[in-house]
């Protein structure tokens, strides 16, 4: 049912004449649907009864080599709240086992999509078509939902490879498939006080550092930025294990100080959501560094206005903000179980390069390797 959905929804698209944004009238972009990119509060609350957000995120591919981290420092750990902690997987197609897709999304994660090649060059990214970023980004939302057998409509995020921006094209996939937001647009100037999520119903005040960023109207897609972190030598870098400077990473007490310093630039000032982005390689290749995450969770998961969510977790509370005691006496959340009936497929030969692939699904085995153009594997 779902792919009847999806192939009458192709051919209902139709490129849109885009109007270029203009400066943001605070009196018309009005919560829940439009925001102005802005440091302020949503709702105008005060930084003392503001939930302090932590986000996170691991980019690329799940596997049983890096599903081992994800059990060690997230499974069975808690909020101050006593609701469970929540991740947020950016997955690309390539060498990804969906059964673990499958085992994060029903602990509670959010799986979130990241392109079905990862493609080199960058400047790929940059340059994609409609055509193009729908193949790799809108094909991928059904095919993760299909292979993992996770709720399509669970399905929110994006993020670009390399966090290479590609203009107002993506947005508009975005928009035309039913995704919220994105999370690939590094904001390195708005750091002292960080940019909250907003919407490109308006022009962006957003620092542009890896172009083409989007300059249309684009109403109701949300912007969640990847708010920088500040390194030893007083330069941003936006993924952890991306900075040029930084502290010994066999020290685990001065990764820890790194990780905070970072933090309490949110915690003291406006509240910002504060991400912790990173690859999962770094962090199983620097014992040091891994202990220093978990010391820190440790840290905020006793604090009563810290919370660590999920992105789409964060837009959610944007549009409809609450004070800290109204957060806190919610319900958690709660999410509909999957089963995963479990296939084993492969070897399977891509037609793109011609390698042999297994594929771990929670579904029948395809006739041929998934792909670009063919992201089910059908003959």
């Amino acid at each position: 049912m779902k792919l009847v959905f999806y192939a009458a929804l192709l051919t209902a698209v139709l490129a849109k004449e885009l109007q270029l944004a203009t400066e943001c009238d605070p009196e018309a972009c009005k919560l829940p649907d439009c925001r102005c990119s802005s440091t302020s509060i949503p709702g105008g609350l005060e930084p003392r009864n503001t939930p302090q957000f932590v986000t996170l995120t691991f980019d690329d591919g799940v596997n049983v080599i890096n599903v081992e981290t994800y059990r060690e420092v997230l499974y069975n750990r808690v909020n101050s709240n006593n609701c469970p902690v929540r991740a947020t997987f950016y997955v690309s197609h390539e060498y990804t086992n969906y059964q673990l897709v499958n085992e994060l999304y029903n602990r509670g994660h959010e799986i979130a999509l990241h392109s079905i090649s990862h493609r080199t060059p960058p400047s790929f990214w940059a340059a994609a078509t409609y055509d193009e970023i729908k193949e790799e980004i809108a094909d991928q939302k059904v095919q993760i939902a299909h292979f993992a057998n996770i709720p399509f409509e669970e399905v929110k995020g994006v993020r670009l490879p390399f966090l290479q921006m590609n203009g107002n094209t993506s947005f508009q996939v975005m928009s035309d498939f039913g995704l919220t937001y994105d999370c690939t647009w590094p904001a390195s100037a708005q750091t002292q006080r960080g940019l909250w999520p907003y919407t490109l119903d308006y022009a962006s005040t957003q620092d542009c550092t890896i172009p083409p960023c989007p300059t249309a109207s684009l109403p109701g897609s949300w912007v969640v930025p990847m708010i920088a972190w500040t390194d030893p030598n007083g330069f941003p870098c936006v993924m952890v294990d991306a900075c040029t400077s930084f502290p010994d990473r066999e020290d685990p007490d001065a990764w820890f100080r790194f990780i905070v310093t970072n933090f309490e630039r949110h915690y003291l000032a406006n509240r910002a959501p504060f991400g912790f982005f990173v690859h999962e390689w770094y962090i199983s290749a620097y014992p040091a560094v891994k202990t220093a995450l978990v010391r820190f969770m440790d840290m905020i998961n006793t604090l009563p206005d810290v919370f660590m969510v999920s992105s789409s977790d964060v837009v959610e509370w944007v549009r409809n903000p609450i004070p800290i005691a109204e957060y806190r006496s919610r319900s958690c959340k709660t999410f509909r179980q999957t089963a995963c009936p479990a296939s084993s497929c492969g070897p399977l030969v891509a037609e793109h390069n011609q390698l042999s692939y297994w594929l771990q699904l929670c579904n029948r085995c395809p006739a041929k390797y998934p792909w670009v153009g063919n992201p089910f594997g059908l003959n």
